[in-house]
């Protein structure tokens, strides 16, 4: 957009400017009606309360991305990231990997809700298909343009999906658990994008360095961004309350959050093409 200045004539410029501003805004927010429904699912012998949001404005198909929870469960948080991703054009759904609808809110039950999955990625994979099945029936998901992202342990877990060899056209993980499945040429298909707090605690420095080598051995396409000055979590506004109240080294980082989302973008109009 030119800015253009002319002596004499900036006050109408100015006007003319703040209304064509607020007609766009009115015509975008016009266009974009972001739908959201509870749903519930089956798989792995269990039923899953997962979470749907689209821009309903559009009957044209757009890019699936399914969004996995961190180890407190599938709340508002994962929930409020289904929806911001429905207002840039996304199908999302916010998987429920612990079935039911469970939710945990204290460290020691969110370890026993995340615990099992990490030990049986196989079990947490079957979790991930009965939700990718059920986005699949939505008719404006468009089946050839899917990917998933998590958070903590949602980011621990779609890397592990993407290394089982889930036919996605990438992951993202923000701030999220790094070894896990070994990595296999045959079996990843899935572009990568890890985004991590370089301050995280969770994650030592020697697996982050594991991690990247792995990757690289097998010649697979992935970008690793790293956030000074993060810690674990640093994507979520309540980490830092969390972080104080149960004395867990997380806290929220508004540059980290904004730069990784923004690398997200990015990632996703690089491979849904």
């Amino acid at each position: 957009m030119k800015v253009i200045q002319i002596i004499g004539a900036c006050t109408l410029l100015l006007l003319i400017a703040c209304d064509a501003n607020t007609t766009t805004s009115t015509m975008e927010a016009e266009r974009i009606s972001v739908k959201q429904e509870n749903i519930t699912y089956t798989g792995d012998n269990i039923t899953m309360n997962g979470f749907v949001a689209y821009n309903e404005a559009s009957a044209a198909k757009r890019p699936v991305v399914l969004i996995v929870h961190e180890w407190w469960g599938l709340n508002d948080y994962a929930k409020g990231r289904a929806k911001q991703l429905a207002a840039l054009g996304y199908l999302t759904i916010a998987v429920d990997m612990y079935g039911d609808g469970k939710t945990a809110e204290d460290p020691d039950n969110a370890g026993k809700l995340a615990g099992p999955f990490y030990k049986d990625p196989q079990m947490a994979k079957k979790r991930f298909d009965a939700a990718l099945a059920k986005i699949k029936t939505y008719a404006v998901a468009d089946t050839n343009n899917i990917a998933a992202i998590g958070y903590c342990f949602g980011g621990g877990m779609v890397l592990n999906f993407a290394r089982l060899g889930e036919n996605l056209k990438g992951v993202v993980s923000f701030h999220g658990s790094l070894l896990g499945v070994p990595a296999d040429k045959n079996l990843l298909k899935a572009d990568i994008l890890v985004c991590h707090g370089a301050d995280d605690k969770f994650v030592k420095p020697e697996e982050a360095a594991k991690f990247r080598s792995q990757l690289d051995s097998i010649g697979a396409s992935y970008t690793f961004k790293s956030y000074e000055g993060a810690t674990h979590a640093f994507s979520n506004p309540e980490a830092t309350e969390k972080g104080k109240k149960y004395n867990l080294p997380i806290a929220y980082n508004a540059a980290a959050d904004t730069a990784s989302f923004n690398e997200m973008k990015m990632f996703f109009d690089r491979i849904f093409k």
